[in-house]
């Protein structure tokens, strides 16, 4: 399997150490870089890449560490991750010796701690085949497939760029992983996307999808459901080895419109939720995990602002003591600078989701940051905010907000007179209100179908929607 290996070092890796890292594979491998010389690539003696240097990330949010690589390291510290090509025996021990040697010029650790060797390490030439990308381990037409073994596997800089690259290249991308990695919240989100896929290997039933449990086959180039005579696909049996838990997660998923002012901050909707919902803001944020920059509304509006018109991707994360994670997606449309956020926030057996502070938040949203919609859920799931590849309960839904525009849009009267037993509540002026819809505590997933039959009821006074689905 492919190996990722971390240096943890309280210094930043200067050329010089870098080079000393590098120099693992003996004189005979050569260093090339990206185009954009954000990764650096250790070949073989005929230019076959065989290690993945990424540029090394200052991580100034406490925490991160232990999240994801369960390793309490004071901050601020430095991440540098090492990713071996799965195709050749002599990467994994060459990666591991340029992480040691960083980490033993600058102080710090590796991530495995077995990982930190520092001998030099021999590798032959032609050992493997030119796909001229250690990170990826199979590249067929239709799909990328990557092998990654470690604890939390985490929307990383290594994942976004993969990403991106199969999107570009139009193939799914198919992440492969053991039984006992989970994935962050923010990894689950991407791996729902079709066509990519969550591969998990079985002693039993070879593969399956981590969070389907539909048993995989390798086929025609991909991993496919394995389809039984009359077309149906099998459920793996791990995959239903899975116990009820008392630990919540509250969902909380919105979106504001606000004009494209010179004088607009973005993050204040984030920064307002997080406050009402934790009673502390963001600790951090970045465009990958680790999250590793201190919270700043103004840094993040720069950022999207010198990236636009293209979308923004951003990750937030709170403090140690309360897991909270979330994704801004940010887009300049006509109608000014558009802000999707989801937030998960993670709740203990005995801790209770504050559910009375929904209410108050989605005025807040309506009155102050331009939201259009709102959706707040709780479900079932590790208080950590990481996902076994097991099967696990469907959010339940607690309330939704319809902004003012849409209500315009809809009509009030119709908005305000949905076919089930909801009592909206008006929020912001009385001339152009929104409207907020309780659905119910979390715990009765008759909540479900409310949601089907209001989202109907809204849609069906929109001119020209549909009502299905």
């Amino acid at each position: 399997m492919t190996k990722d290996v971390i240096a943890l070092t309280p210094k930043m890796p200067n050329a010089w150490s870098l080079l000393a890292g590098l120099y693992a594979g003996g004189p005979q491998t050569t260093v090339t870089a990206d185009a954009e010389g954000g990764v650096l690539r250790l070949c073989s003696p005929d230019g076959r890449p065989l290690v993945s240097v990424e540029a090394p990330l200052l991580v100034q949010v406490a925490g991160e560490a232990e999240r994801l690589l369960g390793r309490d390291v004071p901050v601020p510290f430095w991440w540098t991750e090492v990713r071996a090509s799965g195709a050749v025996p002599q990467a994994g021990p060459l990666a591991e010796s340029v992480c040691g040697r960083l980490a033993l010029l600058l102080g710090g650790s590796t991530w495995p701690e077995q990982a930190a060797r520092t001998e030099v390490v021999e590798v032959p030439a032609t050992a493997a085949p030119d796909d001229g990308q250690p990170v990826v381990d199979v590249l067929t037409g239709s799909t990328s497939v990557v092998l990654a073994d470690r604890p939390v596997l985490a929307l990383s800089t290594w994942l976004s760029d993969v990403l991106r690259g199969t999107a570009r290249s139009e193939r799914a991308l198919q992440i492969v992983t053991p039984p006992h990695v989970r994935v962050s919240a923010a990894a689950r989100a991407t791996l729902l996307h079709v066509p990519n896929r969550w591969v998990v290997q079985d002693a039993d039933q070879g593969y399956y999808d981590g969070l389907s449990g539909a048993v995989l086959r390798w086929q025609n180039g991909t991993f496919a459901p394995a389809l039984s005579a009359d077309g149906t696909s099998t459920v793996a049996d791990a995959f239903t080895r899975t116990s009820p838990t008392d630990e919540r997660q509250l969902v909380v998923a919105f979106r504001t419109a606000v004009p494209a002012n010179e004088d607009v901050v973005l993050g204040e909707g984030v920064e307002a939720a997080w406050r009402t919902l934790t009673g502390s803001p963001p600790a951090g944020w970045g465009t990958a995990e680790p999250v590793n920059l201190p919270w700043s509304p103004g840094r993040l509006t720069d950022l999207a602002r010198g990236r636009a018109p293209e979308p923004t991707h951003l990750l937030v994360t709170g403090r140690p003591d309360r897991p909270a994670l979330g994704w801004i997606r940010v887009t300049r449309t006509t109608a000014g600078v558009e802000q999707d956020v989801t937030l998960h926030i993670g709740y203990g057996k005995d801790e209770e989701p504050p559910l009375d502070a929904i209410a108050p938040l989605a005025e807040a949203l309506v009155t102050r940051h331009g939201l259009t919609t709102l959706l707040v859920s709780v479900r079932r799931a590790s208080r950590d905010l990481t996902t076994p590849p097991v099967l696990q309960a469907p959010p339940v839904p607690v309330a939704f907000t319809l902004g003012a525009r849409d209500v315009r849009d809809i009509g009030l009267t119709h908005a305000r007179r949905p076919p089930v037993g909801i009592r909206p509540v008006p929020l912001g002026p009385a001339s152009a209100p929104a409207l907020h819809y309780p659905l119910g505590d979390g715990s009765d997933p008759g909540a479900l179908v409310t949601l089907r039959h209001l989202s109907a009821h809204l849609r069906a006074g929109v001119p020209g929607a549909t009502t299905d689905g």
